[in-house]
């Protein structure tokens, strides 16, 4: 089914500072970014914060995005980049790209979500994020992948992930310049907060909203992508503590639904975001494949963004699971989501190609060996997506 979005409406958050801002901060890598002074209190920890972007804020209208009516998704993570990416020139990652394109075209694939920023790095050109840290060339990589997609016809969708940054060994690395840098480094400040050995952006302050509208801003501002993409990595915790500040400054009662409020309130910034700038570039999500997880772990209101118009144009649940799988069988799993999506969101059902032929220790005794006993478990799984209402599936190999 066709779904066009016409939305147009920007976000603006004007963050006011407490005293007067500083000069840029320059790093090593040649990106900048500048903060106001940072005060805080102990009650309220409140943290005046003003970031300056250099991207235009023009609306893009010179590039028309590419994208499919019935969408062949396949996820491109970071944990691979080591592999051919360090070490490596412009010249070999471009090569090492090119094959793995061409192996997903052979599968099929037309459009492709290229993780760009993982943990609070990037892997493009940013003034925001540090350069990620399989980068040791002085080459774009994202401009490369990007060429390289585009010359097949591949639809190409940057993935980042909003609020998980750099573990605390890692954050240590980073040039003190950065914005991140500075607020995991101020015991003062609650935007950044760390959670087992890693930080993540606090979801409940109004920086972490400016931080990603004007991140999201740099990356449509400067590439020709199609679409912009983040998966599950929501609230990292249930801890009541974690955001205790903020929680109780709001005079909310409910905490899991202040949580949900909070992250729908930055989905929905980058949405508008992505559409102030060129309302044809497609924003999709990938939430986590059980839909109550959603609620009881990351405080994801899937519901919502499935079912409304406002929220993204496209929802890829990562229903990661078997037909035998004892909790969240997979037919069971996809009808559900099925009645929850809206007509003006695209449904692409996300599917674990990774797991062939592997045990499936989370499936209980009835799918655990599933994937080992049956070798065509994704091939009935894709036939079952192309029967069902749903717009198109992702492979995460």
């Amino acid at each position: 089914m066709k779904k066009t979005i016409l939305i147009t409406a920007a976000v603006s958050l004007l963050l006011t500072t407490a005293c007067s801002g500083q000069a840029p901060l320059n790093n090593t890598d040649g990106n900048s970014v500048s903060s106001s002074q940072q005060t805080a209190d102990s009650e309220s920890s409140s943290v005046n914060m003003q970031i300056q972007s250099s991207s235009d804020d023009a609306p893009r209208k010179s590039y028309t995005p590419i994208n499919y009516e019935t969408q062949i998704g396949m996820w491109f993570p970071y944990l691979y980049y080591d592999e051919y990416m360090k070490g490596k020139s412009a010249d070999e990652f471009r090569a090492a790209v090119r094959e793995l394109y061409s192996e997903a075209k052979r599968e099929s694939v037309n459009t492709v979500y290229l993780h760009v920023r993982p943990n609070g790095d990037a892997y493009y050109k940013s003034e925001i994020f540090p350069k990620g840290i399989s980068l040791d060339g002085d080459y774009d990589p994202f401009q490369i992948m990007l060429e390289e997609a585009h010359k097949l016809g591949l639809s190409v969708h940057a993935w980042i992930n909003p609020l998980r940054l750099q573990t605390a060994s890692v954050m240590e690395t980073v040039p003190n310049n950065f914005i991140t840098k500075q607020w995991a480094s101020d015991p003062n400040s609650r935007i950044v907060r760390e959670v087992n050995g890693r930080f993540y952006l606090n979801p409940a302050r109004e920086e972490t909203a400016e931080i990603l509208r004007q991140s999201v801003d740099e990356i449509v501002s400067q590439y020709d992508v199609d679409g912009i993409h983040i998966d599950d990595y929501f609230y990292p915790t249930t801890d009541p503590q974690f955001d205790s500040v903020e929680f109780e400054a709001s005079g909310s009662s409910d905490l899991a639904e202040w949580r949900t409020d909070n992250i729908s309130r930055l989905v929905r910034t980058i949405y508008d975001t992505v559409k102030s700038k060129d309302d044809r570039i497609l924003f999709g999500i990938s939430p986590q494949g059980s839909i109550s997880n959603n609620y009881n772990t990351q405080y994801a209101d899937v519901k919502l963004w499935a079912g409304s118009d406002d929220y993204c144009d496209y929802i890829v649940p990562q229903i990661y699971y078997g037909f035998r799988n004892s909790t969240n069988p997979f037919a069971e799993t996809l009808a559900q989501w099925e009645s929850l999506t809206g007509e003006n969101v695209k449904l692409i059902i996300g599917l674990a190609a990774y797991k062939q032929g592997k045990y499936d220790k989370w499936a209980g005794v009835s799918g655990e060996q599933e994937w080992i006993e049956e070798s065509d478990v994704i091939q009935r799984q894709t036939e079952l997506v192309k029967k069902s209402s749903a717009d198109g599936y992702a492979l995460y190999k």
